[in-house]
């Protein structure tokens, strides 16, 4: 481009020079063949030959003009290209004088800036609405009419299982029938659809909300509603079991009530025996009740505990001397399997309940094995407190359930044992309202244990430290055994 303007310049200045040549050239000529006179036909050739010089003076200087104009041309070409190719950061050299060009080349770096500064706006705008549609809960997925996608945050990736490109159609990343009938509405009939997706991820529901964009194509939003529909769930569960227990017991005692109200004179011991029941199922929807109000209050927001540094071997033993009395008659020895001296953070109350549900377990199993063992040992930063039993033991795919709300391994022998299946329940939230974890572990033929952990008391903690940093701590040694209990 700028070869070809000089070129032209070039040319155009030539063009002229050379016609004005030509006709001072035939006016002179005219002129002096008219004239008689030697003197003007000198005069004649003197100014030939200066219209000659002049000629060959313009000639370079027509050339370096238009070299001048060419270079202002070319870099204003370079800076069209680059601008064309995106580089908004480019401008034009404005040469030192104030001319026509000097005028356009200012025009062209405002209008650069400008649009250097709407392009930077339009891209703070687009990372700053990634973020936030990164940053939210719900998935976000922008079509275009094609189907082929556009944009996804980082959740709808990590939901589909695998990498969402962009550019490429949404049903190669993507199987759920649903999801794809609220995508197809939406970019063919220009509907906003609903619907529910549940195969996108194994064991987690969605709700879709699928829209179209008024420049084409749409956008789909995905809403988890898995921990709603296991609320619910967990709720018409709870509604279930805890209708289910209460049954149970009123049925009995409604028909043995029946019989006694209906017969027209029982005798003393049939009545006895009627209200020994009666008095029985009574005792066993109180039970139940106390637990439903206790698991209410541990799993309560405003439950409050209050912990304070004790001995772990001060609540193994009290657990044995003040739970031993439920064991008196069943012929099951509870035995103290020692624990350490450290100080954890407990609340004894709370422990006593613990200890009180865990053992309570523990006994309908027990009396095979006619034994159960408490104690504590070391676990890392705190204390693992334990009851073991040496019955029949649980199955392994039972033990991950086992403190789910009326989750019994055996409902039979539970209910006839009069349990409510929710003591583990409390146990699980009363360890967890401690900062511990709880746990099951079990062979089958061999009994079970069930296992959980305090945090330790702050001095204790640094106490329990301090060898590791080269500096002797005196700790008392734990009692490893004590007189058992019958």
């Amino acid at each position: 481009m700028p070869a070809k303007v000089f070129i032209k310049l070039l040319g155009l200045f030539v063009f002229l020079l050379l016609f004005q040549t030509v006709a001072m050239v035939f006016i002179i000529h005219h002129f002096v063949e008219q004239t008689a006179g030697n003197a003007l036909r000198a005069v004649g050739w003197q100014v030939l030959w200066s219209v000659l010089i002049a000629l060959v003076i313009a000639l370079p200087l027509a050339a370096w003009i238009s070299g001048k104009i060419a270079d202002r041309l070319a870099r204003v070409e370079t800076f069209a290209r680059r601008l064309a190719d995106g580089e908004l950061s480019a401008r034009v050299s404005i040469a030192g004088s104030a001319d026509e060009f000097s005028a356009m080349e200012a025009a062209l770096n405002r209008t650069a800036e400008r649009l250097d500064r709407d392009f930077a706006e339009l891209e703070s705008n687009r990372h700053e609405l990634a973020a936030m549609l990164d940053a939210m809960q719900e998935a976000v997925v922008s079509l275009t009419p094609e189907g082929v996608v556009r944009w996804s945050n980082s959740v709808m990736q990590r939901i589909a299982g695998r990498e969402i490109l962009v550019g490429r159609s949404l049903v190669h990343s993507v199987r759920d029938p649903e999801l794809l009938d609220c995508v197809r509405g939406a970019l063919e009939r220009g509907e906003i659809c609903f619907g529910r997706a549940s195969l996108l991820t194994p064991g987690q529901v969605f709700e879709i909300s699928a829209a179209p964009l008024p420049s084409g194509g749409a956008v789909v939003v995905l809403h988890d509603v898995s921990t709603i529909e296991s609320a619910h769930k967990s709720r018409r569960d709870f509604v279930a079991n805890v209708s289910h227990e209460l049954r149970t017991p009123l049925t009995s005692i409604q028909g043995y009530v029946e019989t006694l109200i209906d017969h027209p004179d029982p005798s003393p011991q049939t009545t006895k025996e009627f209200l020994e029941i009666i008095l029985k199922n009574a005792a066993r929807m109180n039970r139940l009740t106390e637990d439903l109000l206790a698991l209410a209050s541990v799993e309560s927001p405003n439950y409050k505990l209050a912990p304070q540094p004790t001995n772990a071997s001060v609540i193994v033993k009290d657990a044995v001397q003040s739970l031993g009395g439920i064991v008196v008659d069943s012929g099951v020895k509870l035995q103290l399997a020692g624990a350490p001296q450290d100080l954890v953070m407990a609340d004894p109350d709370a422990m006593n309940q613990v200890f009180g549900n865990l053992i309570e377990n523990s006994l309908k199993y027990a009396k095979d094995g006619k034994r159960i063992r408490v104690g504590a040992v070391p676990h890392e930063s705190g204390v693992e407190f334990f009851v073991q039993d040496f019955g029949p033991g649980i199955a392994s795919e039972h033990l991950e359930r086992i403190f789910e709300r009326f989750y019994r391994v055996d409902k039979a022998r539970s209910r006839e044992s009069g349990g409510t299946g929710l003591g583990l329940a409390i146990v699980k939230h009363l360890v967890q309202a401690h900062g511990g974890r709880v746990w099951a572990e079990s062979e089958l033929g061999n009994g079970a244990s069930f296992h959980f952990t305090l945090p330790l008391a702050q001095m204790n903690l640094i106490q329990r430290n301090l060898p590791k940093a080269g500096i002797a701590a005196q700790v008392p040694p734990a009692t490893d055994s004590t007189p058992q209990m019958p």
